[in-house]
Formats: C-alpha cells, sequence, structure tokens
C-alpha cells in the first residue's frame, strides 16, 4: 500500500519571493511530498492574502509561531512532517528552533543562519532532539556532483593538491538594492544577510562544493571581502586563499559584480593523477583531464562504469541507478532541488518510523555542514579586516 505523502510547511515564500518556487516544484516532484500549510510573511494579514493566493489550496497561517503551535493539536495525516524555511537569513534560526522543539523535521535555506552562536545552538538542539536537519545547498542535488564527489573520494585522480571553487554573479553590479528590488535589499543589509554579503550568500555555496566533493576541510584562510559598489553596506567580492586538512590549497571566490556571469558556479580540483572539472550551468557534464589522454567528457545517464577508468563496484553501480530520466533529457536546477528533497524525505520517513537515518552530508548538507559555513564567513571576516592575514578555522563538529 502506498505511503501517505509528506507534509510540507513553508516560512516566508510571498510578496515576489524567488528560492520558494523552485522548492515548492521540487517538493512535488515524486508525489511523495506535499506542501499543505505554510507562513508566507511577516505581516500577518499578508501572509494570509499570499496564502490565499497561492497556486494551489494551503493552510495559511499569521506566523509560524502560529503553524507550529497549531501542528500539535492537527490529525496525524494532517500534521506536518518537515518545514521549509525560505525566508532571508535574520529568520532561519528562530523558526528552526522553535520547530526542533515542537519534534518538525526542518530543511532551511543557506546560510544555516546569522552567526556562529546561532549555529552552534542549532547543532546542539538537533544532537538533542536527533530530528532530521537539512541545509539546502542546492548544487550537491546535481547527479554529477554526486558523481565528482564518487572520483575524487575514490581517488582516481590521487592526492587532491588544489581546488578552485567558484560561484560568479554580476547582477549586484550596480547599486540595485536603491531600486527597492526585495532580492537586493535583504543580501546588501548587515542585519538581514548578516556579516558578508556575497560570501554569506554564494560564497558558502563555493565552499560546500569543495568539501562535499573532496571530503577535505578548509584549516586555515586568507581573505580579502571587498565592496567595489559605492556606498553597498557589504561585500559585493569574496577571494579567499585557503589551506585543507590534507596539505592542498584551494581558492573560494565568489563575485556579484561580474557582468556577463549569472549563475556561474564551478569546481576544479587538481590531483596528482589528474583533474576532474565541472559547472553547474551544464550541470549534465563532467570532465575528467587525465596526462597524455584524450579527455573524458561524462554525461549523465550515458556511463558504464568499468570503462578504464571507473570501476566496478557496488557505490558506482548505487549512483548510475540514481537518474530518474533517460540521458538527452536534461536534468538541471529543480531536479537538484528535487534530489535533496528526495533524500530528505527517506529520513524523515525513517526517523518517524522509529528507524534508524544518516543525515551524514552525504545526500544533502546538514546542520554540521551549515555550521562550517558560518564558521567560514566569520574567520574570513576576521582574515579581511587583518589585511588577509592567515586565520585558523574553527575544527569541524559532527552532529
Amino acid at each position: 500500500m502506498a505511503q501517505r505523502p509528506l507534509n510540507v510547511g513553508l516560512v516566508g515564500g510571498g510578496r515576489g519571493a524567488f528560492i520558494v518556487h523552485p522548492h515548492q516544484r521540487a517538493i512535488h516532484f515524486d508525489g511523495t511530498r506535499r506542501v499543505v500549510a505554510g507562513a508566507l510573511f511577516p505581516d500577518p494579514k499578508i501572509a494570509l492574502e499570499e496564502a490565499e493566493k497561492w497556486p494551489y489550496p494551503i493552510r495559511g497561517y499569521g506566523s509560524y509561531d502560529e503553524m507550529i503551535a497549531a501542528n500539535k493539536d492537527l490529525p496525524e495525516d494532517q500534521k506536518l512532517d518537515y518545514i521549509l524555511i525560505v525566508t532571508p537569513n535574520h529568520v532561519h534560526f528562530d523558526p528552526a528552533m522553535k520547530a526542533l522543539k515542537a519534534g518538525i523535521a526542518v530543511f532551511c535555506e543557506k546560510p544555516l543562519c546569522l552567526n556562529l552562536k546561532e549555529a552552534t545552538e542549532l547543532v546542539k538542539a538537533v544532537r538533542k532532539t536527533k530530528i532530521p536537519f537539512g541545509v539546502a545547498h542546492t548544487y550537491l542535488g546535481h547527479w554529477t556532483s554526486r558523481l565528482a564527489r564518487y572520483i575524487v573520494r575514490k581517488g582516481l585522480i590521487g592526492e587532491v593538491r588544489w581546488v578552485d571553487s567558484y560561484y560568479l554573479q554580476g547582477w549586484l553590479a550596480t547599486k540595485l538594492e536603491d531600486t527597492g528590488l526585495q532580492q537586493a535589499v535583504w543580501r546588501t543589509n548587515p542585519k538581514m544577510a548578516g556579516g558578508s554579503g556575497c560570501g554569506g550568500d554564494i560564497g558558502t555555496h563555493a565552499l560546500m562544493q569543495l568539501r562535499y566533493v573532496t571530503g577535505l576541510e578548509v584549516t586555515h584562510v586568507s581573505a580579502q571581502l571587498e565592496t567595489f559598489v559605492e556606498g553597498r553596506a557589504l561585500d559585493d567580492h569574496f577571494t579567499v586563499y585557503c589551506k585543507l586538512s590534507n596539505g592542498g590549497r584551494a581558492l573560494v571566490r565568489a563575485s556579484q559584480v561580474c557582468i556577463g556571469h549569472k549563475n556561474d558556479l564551478g569546481i576544479i580540483v587538481a590531483g596528482t593523477k589528474g583533474t576532474v572539472e565541472w559547472r553547474q550551468e551544464e550541470p549534465e557534464r563532467l570532465v575528467v583531464h587525465l596526462p597524455n589522454q584524450p579527455d573524458r567528457v561524462y554525461w549523465r545517464g550515458a556511463i558504464a562504469a568499468g570503462d578504464g577508468f571507473l570501476p566496478k563496484d557496488e557505490a558506482l553501480e548505487a549512483l548510475l541507478k540514481e537518474p530518474t530520466i533517460p540521458s538527452g533529457h536534461p536534468e538541471a536546477f529543480h531536479d537538484a532541488f528535487a534530489r535533496l528533497h528526495r533524500f530528505f524525505e527517506a529520513d524523515v520517513r525513517k526517523w518517524k518510523a522509529g528507524e534508524p537515518f544518516s543525515c551524514d552530508g552525504s545526500n544533502y548538507a546538514n546542520v554540521a555542514d551549515g555550521w562550517m559555513g558560518i564558521a567560514f564567513i566569520e574567520t574570513c571576516l576576521k582574515s579581511s579586516a587583518k589585511k588577509g592575514a592567515w586565520t585558523p578555522m574553527p575544527k569541524p563538529i559532527t552532529v
């Protein structure tokens, strides 16, 4: 007998919000999850109006406090199985903490919160409650990101020497926040975005891609946080030279003033035996460079194990079975979101059934990964304030 779809409640997402829509489409991808409720805006009246205008019927609430409190009195099949937090950064911590205390799983947009104090409290709460908690680092959901992770961690390109992980945009090359555009206003406001603008918004994606693919941690940073647009309150250009836990080096860089670049996230991992290269604007394609050989270009869905480079093993076989559509029918942005929600759903179902679940960062970023993102930003701020002085990172934590 089919299981009922998981019920998802939205925190944020009204009045022209962007990121909620890729999420809500992805939630409905498989028919096993559905959005049923939402507290969509800080003003209660507007929140209820936005719920009335939602593309399909949902229960509207005037606040996330109201939505979380009401959950305990609902019939079992109407209760929320997890909440999705898609607010500006300064409204991540409070609803996440309240949901955990109410026994509701949490999937939260990145960055995790505003500062390391909040991040540490969330980690402690997840440890105590043992409730699934995911952080929406979208690009981990691309199947080719997972293939890159397999290749690098399997040692197929040898020991990692150097990583260039980047995210380049150009949409904030002018003072767009002065036009009143919502997406620009909050991202450049320290009270809403936190201590770093570009770094917190997209530099954390570049860091997470590095950590996810290589399995390495950043141990020291030499950072330059720069603001090119006059009068802007936060950085719009973010460049960080890093020492890695294996002795290698990396560059984590991001820019929102690089005209011509849209959402140009990519990673180059150079090892002692070869190099892996991937860009999310070409998400179906992964390139492997080997010495004295033609480049190997791998496309999702058109890969065979035992090809002279990729071995035959259970991990790769499981990876090759993941895609839901044949090669040549492109997977892209929404599919990446769907893959994250699909894996999160599996852990939520196990948790609700009283079964062990992993939530270990292998399928989606967890709360400890979110903590590392905040620790990275705070350490980069310290380094930049000292003109790029080498500054040690806090030790990684686990859940």
